[in-house]
């Protein structure tokens, strides 16, 4: 007897976006472990003025993962939610929506890095600001950075890469909300069933805190997760707005 697989009966996108984030995972992996060679170096998000930055990583990075867990929960939540959604908008749609809100996030997580960099200048000499603009990627490559604290802040934010599918991920949260506000959802570690529309709430008021307390120190980019929830929310408005929602 024939028995179709739950990753067999995802629709296309989904699964195609979860086998590349796994595959590049397992390459980012074995290149780093076997040559030495860091993927994030040329395809996660730098800032604009980095010697590191292409206009490609706008894309790339989105599909780049630091850690196994990184990976995990980022996919663990495309696999619960973005199927549904796919099925709701049509792939060629969602595929838009998801690579919209990862380009989203990435550009308003730029914005913030122009704010946090701006203030950082303001601590430097020009003389600082032209030794990392020279040499600080390379020192960043090889895993260290400036003794002094002003200056190797300076070089983290400017140089630092910014990788992860989870500007995409908050997006998603975000249209399954906004479609289905109502539907209960179990969290872990709470008991009892959550609505949809609370729960994407309560991460947009958990990122906006934890971005504006500490947007840097935990190593989390939440401005870019808020950056994929913006998004979210103009375009599902704007097909609101045209009747898309009647026809599906």
């Amino acid at each position: 007897m024939y028995r179709n697989s739950i990753f067999s009966n995802l629709p296309p996108v989904t699964k195609n976006l979860l086998i590349i984030n796994v595959l590049v995972w397992l390459a980012t992996w074995l290149l780093g472990r076997k040559i030495g060679i860091d993927i994030s170096d040329f395809g996660g998000l730098h800032y604009f003025s980095s010697p590191l930055f292409n206009p490609g990583q706008l894309i790339t990075y989105m599909f780049i993962h630091a850690t196994f867990m990184h990976l995990f929960f980022n996919m663990f939540a495309l696999f619960m939610f973005g199927g549904l959604l796919e099925r709701t908008l049509g792939s060629a749609r969602f595929l838009f929506y998801y690579i919209s809100c990862g380009i989203g996030a990435a550009l308003i997580q730029e914005g913030v890095y122009a704010i946090m960099i701006n203030s950082a200048e303001a601590h430097l000499t020009p003389q600082m600001i032209d030794e990392v603009m020279k040499n600080g990627a390379g020192i960043i490559a090889q895993g260290m950075n400036y003794v002094e604290p002003a200056l190797g802040h300076f070089n983290i934010l400017l140089n630092n890469a910014t990788v992860g599918a989870s500007g995409a991920i908050y997006g998603i949260l975000l249209a399954f909300g906004m479609i289905w506000p109502d539907m209960p959802l179990y969290i872990m570690f709470i008991p009892v069933p959550i609505k949809a529309k609370w729960m994407v709430a309560g991460y947009a008021g958990i990122e906006l805190l934890l971005g504006l307390q500490n947007s840097m120190g935990d190593n989390v980019a939440h401005f870019a997760h808020l950056g994929g929830m913006l998004i979210g929310l103009v375009m599902i408005l704007y097909w609101k707005r045209n009747g898309l929602f009647r026809r599906w």
